[in-house]
């Protein structure tokens, strides 16, 4: 059994060998930089290799550039790859800024018309993937789709456009008057789109929308034993293919030790690195763009593990104040659901709440290794297009709630009321 300081330098050994063996310009970094094997045992401190590294940099390197080549395995990376990805995030959140503005001044009447055909719209979006001229495959997955140089996911929009169609359909409902027929009616709608996207490969949605639909049902009023019967039938689905695939169970066993010689260097390298990052971060931080887990160590380290560099570079103070801020939102949510007075509203923006508790649980607790990787991005925060629009097109419909519901409206009036007197 080895010792942790051994598996440590063995770890060492292995980023060290990476390096040695990357793609590096002559002009940017001096032979000296690539150090022969006999250097392991010369330098068995991860810090002395890095400072060795350092002292054998050109000097006319930037210091960022120094830092990703000193600090880092960083892989070859497209040229101008970086900042296309600003641009098109860029982008997407003045779209997301506009569609939430737009939402937010729409009347009330226009969500419940839109609700009635939203179902049928995602079925229709969610089928797009399979057209071949227009369908991506990423990683596996074929849930994409690509025209004019950008690629959407249809999946993100189509929790938005479940939750309204269900939402509308127990706007009038009566748990004591129609019992069972009323959930039981909504089930088809939750069972095709579920379908859809297990066919697309896409666990992570599937098991958002599984968890979007369960907490409707539950916020409808249905007994408790139903709500824990839909969630052991989700177990068992999500189960089913976890066994059906030998890829899924090796990410299922790295979930409790990923640093086990067995799974580290395959499905336990990002949940290990993403644990190791958090845990080098400490109280403060090593400082915004420090992160050194971010090059190659986490492969989606600007969409899946997001939270993990976070807590590098910002530290515990850091993730606890993005815990803070993702909690005032959803408080703030579900605050305006008890008050309107709407039922179409009320499920509606109860389900947008659940939705974000879902993804934020989901995200966070692969990044601590809490639940399997199973590749779902942290809203708001996390590098996706898709994604941040169908969320700010969300938190634009929960603010057009808010301005619709007199209590809230009111309320506002008399703060800025308050603080206009002298």
């Amino acid at each position: 059994m080895k010792t942790f300081k051994e598996f440590i330098a063995e770890v060492n050994k292995t980023t060290i060998e990476k390096k040695r063996q990357s793609k590096i310009k002559s002009k940017s970094i001096s032979p000296n930089l690539e150090l022969e094997k006999d250097e392991f045992d010369r330098y068995p401190n991860s810090r002395e290799l890095r400072n060795k590294a350092k002292r054998s940099t050109v000097k006319t390197l930037s210091p960022s550039e120094t830092r990703r080549l000193t600090n880092t395995d960083a892989p070859d990376i497209e040229p101008g790859a970086k900042g296309r990805r600003k641009v098109r995030q860029t982008l997407f959140l003045l779209i997301g800024f506009a569609a939430a503005y737009w939402a937010y001044r729409v009347k009330g009447v226009f969500w419940i018309q839109v609700a009635k055909f939203s179902l049928i719209i995602s079925i229709f979006t969610l089928l797009l993937p399979f057209i071949s001229f227009i369908g991506k495959d990423v990683k596996g997955n074929r849930n994409w789709i690509e025209f004019a140089g950008f690629t959407l996911q249809p999946s993100e929009f189509a929790k938005f456009g479940l939750i309204l169609w269900c939402a509308l359909q127990l706007r009038n409902f009566d748990f004591h008057t129609e019992g069972k027929k009323k959930i039981i009616s909504l089930l088809p709608a939750f069972v095709i789109v579920e379908a859809i996207i297990l066919i697309q490969k896409d666990l992570g949605t599937a098991l958002l929308i599984l968890l979007i639909f369960s907490g409707m049902v539950f916020i409808s009023g249905a007994p408790a034993k139903w709500f824990i019967s839909l969630l052991i039938l989700g177990i068992a689905i999500g189960s089913a293919f976890v066994f059906s695939s030998t890829y899924r169970m090796n990410r299922f066993g790295a979930l409790f030790d990923p640093f086990d010689e067995k799974y580290y260097k395959f499905s336990g390298w990002q949940p290990a690195h993403s644990i190791m990052g958090m845990a080098s971060g400490g109280l403060w931080g090593s400082g915004l763009g420090a992160s050194k887990q971010k090059w190659s160590n986490l492969a989606e380290a600007h969409t899946d593990f997001i939270f993990s560099v976070i807590g590098e570079e910002l530290g515990l103070l850091g993730t606890l104040m993005v815990l803070g801020l993702y909690t005032s939102l959803i408080y703030a949510i579900i605050r305006i659901a008890l008050k309107t007075k709407d039922n179409f509203s009320r499920y509606a923006t109860a389900a947008v709440a659940c939705w974000f508790i879902a993804q934020v649980t989901i995200n966070i607790g692969s990044a601590i290794s809490l639940i399997p990787v199973i590749g779902v991005t942290l809203p708001l925060i996390s590098y996706g297009g898709s994604s941040l629009l169908a969320n700010l097109l969300a938190i634009g419909f929960v603010l057009s709630v808010a301005r619709r519901t007199p209590e809230i409206a009111f309320g506002i009036k008399q703060r800025q009321l308050r603080k206009l007197q002298p």
